[in-house]
């Protein structure tokens, strides 16, 4: 079966950075799009990242750009985000996915926070 297991959440200090990782299992990871969400407290679950298959085109959230970067390890069969320059506002739980026939697979998320 499908699974996403995102890992490498933290508590980090405003200006630093932490770099994100989703394991992939359960489908031929190469031939997907990936994404990341995230969800704060209190507001709805947002689209961060984006990455194509073969990881030839990105997309990023205007509130990150220049700041994140989405990646891919098709043999690792892992996503990546790095993220950098955080700020308090990126703290919330963050959840990669993808979409395979339609029906959307999501990880269980792993929890940033960026405060001093």
């Amino acid at each position: 079966q499908v699974q996403l297991v995102e890992s490498g959440g933290g508590l980090v200090q405003p200006g630093g950075s932490l770099r994100l990782s989703c394991a992939a299992s359960g489908f031929t990871f190469s031939r997907y799009a990936m994404s990341w969400y995230r969800q704060a407290p209190g507001k709805e679950r947002e689209l961060v990242a984006f990455i194509t298959s073969f990881g030839d085109n990105t997309n990023y959230a205007d509130s990150v750009k220049g700041r994140f970067i989405i990646s891919r390890d098709d043999a690792e069969k892992t996503v990546y985000l790095q993220m950098n320059s955080l700020k308090p506002e990126d703290t919330a739980v963050y959840y990669c996915t993808v979409r395979i026939q339609g029906y959307g697979y999501w990880g269980q998320g792993t929890q940033v926070t960026v405060s001093s």
